[in-house]
């Protein structure tokens, strides 16, 4: 295998963090942590089974193919030794570009590391780049919490993005599988997810996802849809022991908030129940009542 080595300096310090998070990551910034760059046969180079991304834009990777052949690979890629081959830890996208490109070998930086910490670097990697669809993303940050038992706040500073942010991502996939399906395809966005995530019969989020679908709603009119199918009529014996007037008050109240409203008036006091589902809805709500 032909080896050409050229210096780096430091290395993967603008991949990730350079602070150390739950014992994640270690600065990078040390004169003994300084990497060179080795050309290796393409034919012993493996992707890393973790690797976030599951689909690849055939069109944007004969493009980077494209533009490989022309000018060659601008930024190598990161790999660590596995047994007789190399396992990809950041790059596998140029990787493919390559091999499509017919390149023999690419230029590669050859890390030092265990699995563990390979299956880091490469979901870290593939989160920062920004090229995940957003289920995609939302298992990248599951699986950081669940392996490597990191809280939302830990996850949120080793990527880069808000606590929030996080949160809302990950409870996509606490969508009907096929939801999950279309957001995945591109056939809806997460901002469609998130609105219909306020709908906890699956069934009826599965019939409102197909409407947006088919009518090709955006997100503002999901969330319209959203709060309609959450407004149940109240039963008709509760109805006949409510004054017409509360009725009428709740109705408005409902229109108003998108969501359930109960009233329940006293001889010198009452009570008003409103009905929300899960942290961002119930912001949604406070921030209705507040403006």
């Amino acid at each position: 295998m032909a080896v050409k080595k050229r210096g780096l300096g430091k290395g993967l310090s603008a991949l990730i963090s350079e602070e150390p998070i739950g014992d994640v990551l270690i600065s990078q910034e040390s004169e003994d942590y300084r990497e060179s760059i080795e050309n290796i046969d393409i034919k012993l180079i493996i992707p890393n089974k973790e690797q976030p991304r599951k689909e690849f834009d055939k069109d944007a990777l004969e493009e980077l193919s494209q533009s490989i052949k022309t000018h060659g690979i601008i930024q190598p890629i990161v790999v660590r030794k596995a047994d007789d081959k190399y396992e990809i830890i950041a790059g596998e996208r140029r990787w493919r570009a390559s091999k499509k490109a017919g390149l023999e070998d690419i230029p590669c930086i050859i890390k030092d590391i265990d699995t563990e910490m390979s299956t880091k670097l490469a979901l870290i990697e593939n989160i920062q780049r920004e090229n995940l669809n957003p289920i995609e993303e939302a298992l990248a940050y599951r699986k950081l919490m669940e392996d490597y038992k990191l809280t939302q706040e830990e996850v949120a500073k080793v990527v880069g993005k808000s606590r929030s942010y996080i949160a809302n991502t990950i409870r996509l996939l606490n969508l009907d599988q096929k939801l999950i399906n279309y957001i995945s395809e591109g056939k809806l966005t997460s901002g469609h997810g998130k609105a219909l995530l306020s709908i906890k019969d699956k069934k009826e989020q599965i019939k409102a996802a197909e409407n947006i679908i088919n009518n090709n709603l955006n997100v503002r009119e999901t969330e319209s849809i959203a709060k309609k199918t959450n407004i149940k009529p109240l039963k008709k014996e509760i109805l006949s022991n409510k004054d017409a007037y509360i009725i009428d008050l709740e109705e408005s109240l409902m229109r108003a908030l998108g969501t359930k409203v109960n009233l329940i008036p006293g001889a010198k006091k009452g009570k008003i129940e409103i009905e929300y589902y899960g942290d961002e809805d119930l912001e949604r709500i406070i921030e209705t009542l507040v403006n």
